[in-house]
């Protein structure tokens, strides 16, 4: 699969330079990835499958979000994918990972992304109040709720197969306002993005 083929696929309409940057990110991450371990996927489609357009995958699902927090950010997933896929998006990266964050800051300087910040250190520590908070494979969702909650109403969750249990267990003020099925190309594993709202 290769990324414009997925991004076609996606239905999504980038301009080319997108993709051209799309593509120095995931090469940067392989380099950086020979050295620091920063994803356990090292082959090059699974990177394009499992990163980058599982990353895009939510882009038309961010609605009239203009800024975005992605907490425990790792190499940058979803946020930096979301950076370059829409320029006008102002993305706040959190992570705790040092080495992580530095690759974060070696691809914000490399790829010129002027709309994204870095906060290296703890979610629950932030201050600031954004449109929308994004999380990927970070935590279940009550966990996600109480890190994460201060800092906006809408909190956006990737993760694998449908999730039952941790939405029955959403906290108190809290609800599942959309559940969207994600269909990655080239990726066979259940994907889905839950939308919640402060109630």
């Amino acid at each position: 699969m290769t990324l414009a083929a997925g991004i076609a696929e996606l239905g999504l309409s980038l301009p080319t330079a997108t993709e051209g940057k799309l593509e120095a990110f995931m090469a940067l991450l392989a380099k950086w990835n020979k050295s620091y371990n920063l994803t356990a996927i090292r082959d090059r489609d699974q990177m394009v499958t499992h990163h980058l357009l599982d990353s895009l995958a939510v882009l038309p699902h961010l609605g009239a979000i203009n800024t975005l927090a992605d907490v425990g950010s790792g190499a940058g997933l979803p946020g930096l994918t979301l950076a370059i896929a829409r320029p006008e998006l102002r993305v706040t990266s959190v992570e705790a990972s040092q080495k992580k964050v530095a690759f974060q800051h070696q691809a914000k300087i490399e790829l010129k992304l002027t709309n994204v910040s870095i906060h290296c250190g703890r979610v629950e520590r932030l201050k600031g109040v954004f449109d929308g908070v994004i999380s990927r494979a970070f935590s279940d969702l009550a966990e996600f709720v109480g890190l994460a909650g201060h800092l906006s109403g809408r909190l956006l969750a990737m993760k694998g197969a449908y999730p039952e249990a941790e939405i029955a267990a959403l906290p108190a003020g809290w609800r599942l306002a959309e559940a969207v099925k994600l269909n990655v190309p080239g990726l066979a594993a259940e994907r889905h993005l839950l939308i919640l709202e402060r109630t």
